[in-house]
């Protein structure tokens, strides 16, 4: 198997040897050798006395390390780079693949002996990580079947083969959705200057540029969202917010009369199967199932909490649009606001008020400098090195390797930045890891992950990349998560650095967005690209204030979010409701500062609950449930200095360094001492009420 890159997990990972052809023999090879494993484990059988952990529960966890490590690495190009090779070969192993992991848990002879080993007095007797350990694997193989009949066994494989290949195939058909729209308005246009009347020169640079790539005249505008965002906060126009605006809540709906990007029967597919298996397994629901594990522990508390949220921010949140439409009405606007003008009002009134446009400020945010003040922030927080890999493989030219030490220069592992939008990549941002260091064991090697984005690229050839403070939170959002993995001292890789509960895994990727704002972490990256001077004080001051401009439509919005998540996968029922497109509508509706046109259908492309059989359904209020909880962790930050060694060192050792080995609650309490509280993130809000 050595002559196939992916067989072998290798350092520094050969991202750029990896080709379409090698992934189906990679595979195979890789199925049948950790099936091997997982039958040897298997055949101990019930003699108790031999068995031991590290022939159990260790053996199992080597068992599916390489293939972990290879459909990662698939996963990861396919989504980067999104060749059709490519495409073609993970979506032919995919069902392999998932049939296969289906398959652990449903195996009678595996589960024995892990039943086996929990019964003997060597696995009565663990210490409190292995013991963790045994306790969530048995509960995992009786979640995901392991108890069920054979039959039931059968459906169950074949429900999740279908939700890897639909899931899969849903997000395939956004991406592709994204990358057919364009809308170009020629120089030579009747009304062409008024149509980008009102667009930053950056911003109509980058359209200039986008159009002459593909051979055009004048500007070329897309829905990834360097373009998108802009037209839809700046642009004078209404005709043009709104073309951009429908094309972007109707992508992959069918809206355009192109089948093949057509994500309805997908949606109305997956939810079905993920009914059917939670039933299967015994649960009310696909909620239930999701959250059976998670700090939320079911699917009615995690409503409960979203509902809460929602009563808190309603007030102010009424308020809030209500002071838009009289801003807009002052401004010339008549008649009801649109969903198209909102941004564009908002960012109006966020000027008048504050005397503060973002897109002024981005001179203040290069890349460069901005990633190395996010890097110089660990390493006071922290008490690590990153420094530049240059002679590491990478998959694009777009793409930076890095690498982490410790303070006594021990390689903790490295990270990957592949930050600027493709056509034939996925949108949004992203971490994965794709290597585990697994300290004092065997298998101690490196935690290696990659950070992925769409984030506004050069403008101008030879001209640094330069970010609005939006995306300067995105990425040091991702950096957090990255921290996350690489600094993981757990030697169990099913518990080690970011694979913990969902709802406490953005834990440490939202509190990093707070050295954003704080202005002793801002006075080290946001430096004028061209004359390296601070961003001013009374320009800072002002973005200060600005923050909790709108607050309430901004949490309102993820809140929404929440909803309709947890409502598709607890109560929605089509025999009941009818078309699930409709019935989502008129939900986000409620979250909504201004109504929502009839075909609206945000829901074909919203790629955290349909992109992965499991992925962030059920589990979209984790955004909102680690809010409450980093808001009220960064007071300890706040209160003894927000770049203070000792708190950040305490943060690494009790949230980062630990994984899944304690209950999240426990490590949380660990941290600051006693539980969450959610008046932080009110009083941050500027919702003391």
């Amino acid at each position: 198997m050595s002559h196939l890159p992916l067989t072998n997990i290798a350092l520094p990972v050969p991202f750029a040897s990896i080709q379409a052809e090698h992934v189906p023999a990679a595979i195979d090879a890789l199925i049948r050798s950790a099936d091997e494993r997982l039958q040897s484990i298997a055949q101990l059988g019930s003699a108790s006395e031999s068995l031991t952990y590290a022939g159990t529960l260790g053996a199992l966890d080597d068992a599916t390390e390489e293939l972990e490590y290879a459909t990662s690495l698939v996963s990861h190009l396919e989504a980067t780079l999104g060749s059709p090779e490519l495409r073609d070969a993970y979506t032919a192993v995919l069902p392999q693949v998932s049939a296969f992991y289906t398959g652990i848990t449903l195996s009678e002879p595996l589960y024995a002996t892990l039943r086996a080993f929990a019964a003997s007095p060597t696995g009565k007797t663990l210490g409190s990580d292995q013991a963790r350990h045994l306790d969530k694997t048995l509960a995992e193989f009786r979640r995901s079947g392991a108890e069920l009949s054979a039959a039931d066994k059968d459906r169950l494989r074949s429900i999740d083969i279908s939700l890897a290949e639909y899931t899969l195939a849903f997000s395939q058909k956004v991406v592709d959705a994204t990358a057919a729209f364009e809308l170009v308005i020629d120089d030579s246009t009747p009304g062409a200057r008024d149509l980008v009347a009102g667009l930053p020169d950056g911003v109509l640079s980058a359209a200039r540029a986008s159009a002459a790539s593909k051979n055009l005249n004048g500007y070329r505008f897309t829905l990834q969202a360097p373009s998108y965002g802009p037209v839809m906060s700046f642009a004078h126009s209404r005709e043009l917010r709104e073309k951009m605006y429908r094309a972007h809540v109707t992508r992959a709906s069918g809206a355009d009369g192109n089948a093949a990007y057509d994500n309805r029967q997908l949606v109305s597919d997956i939810l079905r199967l993920r009914r059917e298996k939670a039933r299967l397994l015994g649960f009310a629901h696909f909620a239930d199932l999701v959250t059976n594990d998670r700090m939320a522990k079911s699917g009615a508390q995690a409503l409960e909490f979203v509902e809460m949220l929602e009563a808190r921010l309603r007030p102010t949140f009424e308020r809030e649009n209500a002071a838009l439409a009289a801003y807009a009405a002052s401004r010339g606007h008549t008649g009801s606001l649109e969903p198209w003008d909102i941004a564009y009002y908002a960012e109006m009134q966020r000027r008048d008020n504050y005397d503060f446009d973002e897109e002024t400020i981005r001179p203040y945010f290069p890349l460069g400098p901005v990633t190395q003040g996010m890097f110089d922030i660990a390493t006071r927080l922290y008490g690590v090195v990153i420094e530049r890999d240059p002679a590491a493989p990478v998959w694009h030219s777009d793409v930076s390797a890095w690498t982490v030490t410790d303070g006594n220069g021990r390689r903790l592992g490295g990270f990957y930045l592949d930050l600027f939008p493709r056509e034939t990549k996925r949108d949004g941002a992203w971490m994965a890891g794709i290597v585990d260091r697994l300290p004092s064991t065997q298998r101690e090697r490196e935690n290696i992950a990659v950070i992925v984005g769409n984030m506004s690229p050069p403008r101008a050839p030879g001209q640094p990349a330069l970010l609005s403070h939006r995306e300067v939170e995105t990425l040091f959002h991702e950096f957090g998560h990255m921290m996350h993995h690489v600094l993981s001292e757990v030697p169990i890789r099913s518990m080690a650095g970011t694979r913990v509960a969902s709802d406490f895994v953005e834990l440490p990727s939202m509190i990093m967005e707070n050295w954003c704002w704080a202005p002793e972490a801002l006075d080290r990256f946001a430096r004028h690209h061209e004359s390296g001077s601070p961003l001013p004080s009374h320009v800072r001051e002002r973005m200060l204030a600005a923050r909790t401009y709108r607050a309430a439509n901004a949490l309102m919005r993820q809140v929404g979010f929440s909803t309709v998540d947890l409502m598709l996968h607890t109560a929605y029922d089509p025999a009941i409701h009818g078309d699930v497109l409709d019935y989502a509508r008129t939900l986000f509706a409620r979250f909504s500062p201004a109504p929502l046109p009839g075909d609206y259908a945000m829901l074909t492309s919203f790629s955290h609950l349909f992109s992965s059989p499991v992925g962030y359904a059920a589990g979209y209020y984790s955004y909102q449930w680690s809010e409450v909880l980093q808001a009220d962790a960064f007071v300890e930050f706040e209160t003894h200095g927000v770049l203070n060694s000792a708190v950040g060192d305490r943060f690494r050792r009790t949230i980062l360094a630990r994984g899944d080995t304690r209950d999240p609650g426990e490590l949380y309490r660990e941290f600051l001492g006693r539980d969450p509280d959610v008046s932080a993130l009110m009083t941050r809000l500027g919702m003391t009420s």
